[in-house]
């Protein structure tokens, strides 16, 4: 079998690693001079930071599996907990409330960043019928059935939205939190779900709580370095793929940059949704069509490094999330809490995430604007001083696709629109998190190990 990978993310390396470990010959196209996507490093004084997601989300298993297959040991974060900007500075978020949402009424009449009037809205959840036609409907639309418009905006959505860089009044419940649909189907209730939660974590634990969030020791760029190492000179870096052709027999020609072309069985495109939707246009036009329709918005990374001495301004916790249009940011984390390091020093070590749906405004200023409009409000929160020793910003244009309503039949209509032996991965399809590509890239690997079993001659290259 005959594997060309075109893009080389964690998506498209973990299919090569999983298909070349396991026989098949593949080759693995990467239009940058690194593999890695978004998971990388950048200097920023001195210190190494990353410039894409800092940690994996331990509870779903396939990307902690797979640094372990790889050998890479993990760590555990540093601190705990997280914080809310409100207009009285940063407030705890209550604890052992899974997705933001307290699992008892006590919890609720306690609910930081509300009102009164707020909290007593949230405890109708308890009251409210289910919903029982069945109709997809938005994350936001969801959340404020059951808590309300304040505790939805105010509490819950800055924290679940933020994960998507969205806007919880287009995201799909279903495509993003479908527990949350399940906790109102079997317990009537988000408060009673999140209890039900909590408890059946406890009975199925042995009493220590497990990390939420854990990372390779050395960064999460040595997951994607270990994979690209693992393949060797099967991954070509600096190579565009322009276009993807049906070729002669049951075979698809990819047109690469300086006219090169590789022949494939099977082509596994795992480049971003607008990408794949232009290297697909002539060989599949209506998939190419849905994949463009896919909205996608842009973020940036803003990493900050203060002087020595400024560690002990960082309040407790792993950093805050803010509700829409309160700060330039969307959330911060202090990384020195987070992932504490000797080369810190006393250093507070703090990355600002800006821009999201409906915000990307913010990202048209120059990087110095945004670097001082960050510390600024760093700084009325938490005593750090208004200007970092080093700051650097690392932007990534049209990055995050936006699982709204209708997002899932619509990835359903894409993949019924591919030829056979065409397959798309990435983090548009099948959930955007490090765990869901890593998962959704095997299971096509596995797939095609068990269709076509021996593997044949490489790919070929053509005048």
């Amino acid at each position: 079998m005959r594997v060309l990978v075109v893009g080389g993310g964690v998506s498209g390396l973990t299919a090569a690693y999983r298909l070349h470990r396991d026989g098949a010959d593949v080759t693995l196209l990467e239009a940058s001079q690194r593999p890695g996507g978004r998971m990388g490093f950048v200097d920023v004084g001195g210190i190494e930071m990353e410039t894409g997601p800092d940690s994996i989300l331990a509870r779903k298993p396939a990307a902690v599996d797979l640094c372990r297959e790889l050998g890479l040991p993990l760590v555990s974060p540093g601190a705990s907990g997280a914080m809310l900007w409100t207009e009285r500075g940063l407030t705890p978020f209550l604890k052992d409330a899974p997705f933001g949402i307290p699992g008892d009424v006590g919890d609720v009449l306690r609910w930081p960043g509300l009102s009164r009037a707020g909290r007593r809205r949230a405890l109708r959840d308890l009251l409210i019928g289910k919903r029982k036609d069945g109709a997809e409907e938005s994350l936001g639309s969801l959340l404020r059935r059951r808590l309300g418009d304040e505790a939805t905006d105010r509490a819950v959505a800055p924290l679940l939205a933020g994960l998507y860089a969205g806007d919880i009044d287009r995201l799909s419940a279903s495509a993003t939190f479908p527990e949350l649909i399940a906790w109102e189907r079997a317990q009537g209730s988000l408060i009673r779900g999140s209890q039900a939660t909590k408890r059946n974590a406890r009975d199925a634990g042995d009493g220590k709580p497990a990390p939420m969030f854990v990372k390779p020791r050395d960064g999460m760029a040595s997951l994607t370095d270990a994979l690209a190492r693992a393949l060797g000179d099967r991954v070509r870096t600096g190579v565009v793929a322009e276009s993807i052709a049906a070729a002669a027999g049951p075979t698809y020609s990819v047109r690469a940059t300086g006219g090169e072309v590789l022949q494939a069985d099977t082509v596994i495109v795992a480049t971003p949704a607008a990408a794949a939707a232009a290297q697909l246009r002539d060989l599949a036009p209506t998939a190419a069509e849905e994949l463009g329709a896919i909205r996608l918005v842009s973020t940036s990374v803003v990493s900050f490094v203060y002087a020595e001495g400024t560690q002990s301004a960082l309040a407790e916790g792993t950093g805050f999330v803010v509700p829409r249009g309160m700060a330039p940011m969307t959330a911060a984390t202090w990384v020195s809490n987070k992932w504490p390091d000797p080369a810190f020093g006393t250093r507070a070590v703090v990355r600002c995430f800006v821009g999201a749906a409906g915000e990307e405004d913010v990202l048209d200023a120059p990087d110095q604007d945004i670097i001082d409009a960050c510390a600024r409000h760093l700084a009325a929160v938490v005593p750090l001083p208004e200007k970092p020793e080093a700051a650097v910003v690392v932007r990534w244009p049209a990055s995050m696709p936006q699982y709204e309503v209708g997002h899932g039949a619509r990835v359903e209509r894409i993949r019924q629109h591919l030829p056979e032996g065409i397959f798309v991965i990435g983090n548009a399809y099948d959930g955007v998190g490090i765990p869901d590509c890593v998962r959704a890239a095997t299971d096509i690997a596995g797939r095609l190990l068990a269709r076509t079993g021996a593997p044949e001659d490489g790919p070929k290259e053509q005048a």
